[in-house]
């Protein structure tokens, strides 16, 4: 991955397995354009490449064989809507044979459940057709369980087509009653309204769901045999772990989809969660984390142009969502998601540029009664590798402690929530601002021994009270700086029960380098991981991620978000630690104890612990009524139930926070940075976390006088960066 490459170019294990495949390769290179001997290829290629480059290549046995069966079929299946019991029955017999059958570069698994799925495919969109040319009686008292996962596939063709009817009828259901409230609000404000009837809701919820269902059929049997191959190429490959991915040519550019920077859209970024688009962060300064309606975890149902019908995007592939969702600035998108507590909320969204000024870090001073605190809040642990003499994560975070002590602060927050992470060094050097010299990460490649990568230089730029903040999007980087920061006592970890738990590292692995002179053209991309992290303390965050040293409640308190979560996620383990010396007289626990008793007494962090409570209970909801007063009243419950949190958004502390005096100046001749800097403050005006976390530094003791004027800074050049 390009954020740890500079050290990637260290590891010289791909290097070593490039020059060994091409000579293997290149004596037996076939000469014919066929797709089948391409596909053959491709098997042989990625194999090869998983058991010499992965990290911790698992045995290709049965056991193997029976995962890839089970998640291929998921893949092409998920929603079971699709094949019937006699199919599997007939794919079953492959089952325990798919590792002997990638080992002789044998197809007749895949060629037999593709094309048994061109032609089920086929079937069903004569079914819904059928469906969906029907009006639906709403006041049968029937009912539907949506947790496909557990279902099993229907006996026969007539079972096949009573369950498209229901999950059709459901659909068309949810539909109308989002109809009826529009109706209903248009009554309130549009006096001499005539409402629709139930029945012309119906029908134009019938003909909405047809018109969805017709895109995603098309652009079903638009793909093509590649497209089918590169599913159950990848059913293969992930079961060594859930980073490994195979990107067939024309995917290449889909790796880590985006809608930031230069490009015009919401600001997030998207993945699939089975047949469902997530999103899976939130681009900071864009539109959609300004409007703090659309969050982490909220699945996406439908897409909406302005004023347009919108249009059900469950089961469309990802790229042609991001399609859906981008647009030109200016524009409106609405967003029908399911957020992780259930409800169904139409968020509307007004496209932009998003500006990568809001991904850097920054800082706000803030009064606690007689006490001057520092926030700085850290998107990601940016850095240009093609020019060092740009801006990156580690000179600005030194440049911001710097002004920081020159405002006088007695303490300071570090702000990593929902910092995926980013640059290695850049993390290196950055916990170096906060110890003396020492180990900070050990980094193990498969096969070899540990490195070890230290912070050289004895000098701390900021040896006062510090605060460490995560929550459970907290990743990769952001683990290594807040375990490094735990390890040496350095300061408190608050936040999450745990960060994510990402404790690996990837290599982007072209193909196509392996072979000479292919008739075959581009074969594609292999990202697999190739290295794991170890805490100082030999301890992996690879699944457990960091445990807060202070546990806050949040909505996901008792749900299983992270690494952990992924079934195929590689193990964590430990190794030795690494020589390290602990701060002096660094003990927490009365800070640790205080901060739990405040806690308990607070209204909303109790308010906060509930509605977790009631996410986790509607997390496992699956039965849903099909007779309208059932389901209309089912629905009701829970916007009702849902009102009783609303507390939780409409918190405000007591707290005064201000940009530091240089910003004060560029406020003069740039009104657009003084209103980014305002929305920020009014959010941190909101934050209960933050506001805990100034609380926390008021009752830690500065283990040494604060240092005002070292710079824990590797050369002259950099020193005059920050000068500047």
């Amino acid at each position: 991955m390009k954020t740890f490459w500079q050290f990637m170019k260290r590891n010289y294990k791909v290097v070593l397995l490039v020059t060994a495949l091409s000579a293997i390769l290149w004596s037996f290179m076939p000469h014919k354009k066929e797709d089948p001997e391409k596909d053959r290829l491709l098997l042989e290629l990625l194999t090869f490449v998983l058991e010499k480059g992965h990290y911790d290549p698992i045995a290709m046995d049965d056991n193997f064989s029976k995962n890839v069966f089970k998640e291929y079929v998921n893949a092409l299946d998920p929603s079971k809507r699709f094949f019937v019991q006699s199919d599997i029955d007939e794919f079953k017999k492959y089952e325990t044979q798919i590792d002997d059958m990638i080992k002789n570069k044998d197809l007749k698994f895949f060629e037999l459940t593709y094309n048994r799925l061109i032609e089920r495919v086929a079937e069903s969109r004569k079914i819904y057709k059928d469906i969906l040319d029907k009006p639906f009686d709403f006041s049968k008292d029937e009912s539907i369980n949506t947790d496909y996962d557990k279902a099993p596939f229907s006996k026969n063709r007539s079972e096949l087509k009573s369950r498209w009817e229901k999950q059709l009828k459901l659909s068309v259901l949810s539909s109308v009653t989002d109809k009826i409230k529009l109706e209903e609000d248009k009554k309130k404000s549009e006096s001499g309204y005539e409402a629709k009837s139930m029945a012309d809701l119906e029908k134009d919820s019938r003909e909405t769901t047809l018109k969805s269902l017709n895109e995603y059929f098309d652009f079903v049997e638009e793909l093509d045999r590649n497209d089918w191959f590169s599913i159950y190429i990848n059913a293969i490959v992930e079961r060594f772990d859930p980073h490994t991915f195979y990107f067939a040519p024309e995917e290449k550019d889909k790796f880590d989809i985006s809608m930031s920077g230069t490009l015009e859209g919401i600001g997030a970024r998207l993945q699939k969660k089975n047949d469902i688009t997530e999103i899976s962060e939130l681009i900071p300064g864009g539109p959609a984390w300004r409007g703090k309606e659309l969050e982490q975890g909220d699945l996406i149902m439908k897409v909406a142009q302005g004023d347009d019908e919108p249009i059900d995007v469950v089961g469309m592939r990802l790229d042609d969502v991001v399609k859906k969702i981008k647009g030109k600035k200016g524009t409106e998108v609405r967003l029908t998601v399911k957020k992780v507590d259930g409800t169904i909320k139409v968020i509307s969204i007004i496209r932009e540029v998003v500006e990568l000024e809001e991904t850097y870090a920054k800082s706000s001073v803030v009064k606690q009664g007689d006490k001057t605190f520092g926030v700085i809040y850290l998107p990601k642990f940016y850095i240009n590798f093609e020019n060092k003499d740009n801006r990156d994560a580690f000179k600005d975070v030194a440049k911001e402690i710097e002004r920081l002590k020159a405002a006088g602060v007695e303490g300071i927050v570090m702000d990593l929530r929902d910092n995926g992470g980013g640059s290695l060094q850049t993390v290196v050097d950055m916990v170096g601002l906060f110890i003396e010299d020492g180990p900070v990460v050990q980094v193990k490649s498969s096969g070899k021994r540990k490195e070890v990568l230290y912070d050289k230089d004895s000098r701390v730029q900021w040896d006062g009270p510090l605060v460490v903040m995560v929550n459970n999007f907290s990743a990769s980087a952001s683990e290594i700086f807040a375990a490094a920061i735990q390890d040496y006592k350095r300061g408190v970890v608050i936040g999450s029960k745990h960060s994510y738990g990402k404790g690996t590292v990837q290599n982007v692995i072209d193909l196509n380098q392996f072979v000479r002179s292919s008739s075959y053209g581009d074969l594609g991309a292999l990202k697999t991981t190739t290295q794991k992290f170890y805490r100082i303390n030999g301890g992996s965050t690879q699944r457990e991620g960091v445990l807060s040293d202070i546990v806050m409640p949040d909505r996901y308190s008792y749900i299983d978000m992270g690494e952990r979560d992924i079934e195929n996620a590689m193990p964590w383990d430990k190794i030795d630690e690494a020589s390290y010396k602990v701060a002096k007289n660094a003990s927490f626990s009365d800070v640790i104890a205080k901060s739990k008793e405040r806690m308990a007494a607070n209204e909303t962090f109790r308010l906060i612990d509930e509605n977790a409570k009631w996410i986790n209970q509607r997390k496992d909801v699956y039965e849903y009524s099909l007779n309208f007063n059932k389901f209309k009243a089912e629905e009701d419950a829970v916007e009702n139930a849902a009102k009783k949190f609303k507390g939780i958004a409409d918190y405000k502390n007591t707290l005064q926070f201000a940009s530091l005096p240089y910003e004060q100046e560029l406020f003069k001749s740039d009104s657009l940075l003084a209103q980014k800097r305002e929305r920020w403050h009014e959010s941190l005006s909101k934050d209960v976390y933050v506001e805990e976390a100034l609380n926390i530094l008021t009752d830690m003791k500065s283990n040494t006088l604060i240092s005002k004027g070292t710079i824990n800074l590797k050369d002259k050049k950099k020193i005059a960066e920050i000068k500047k």
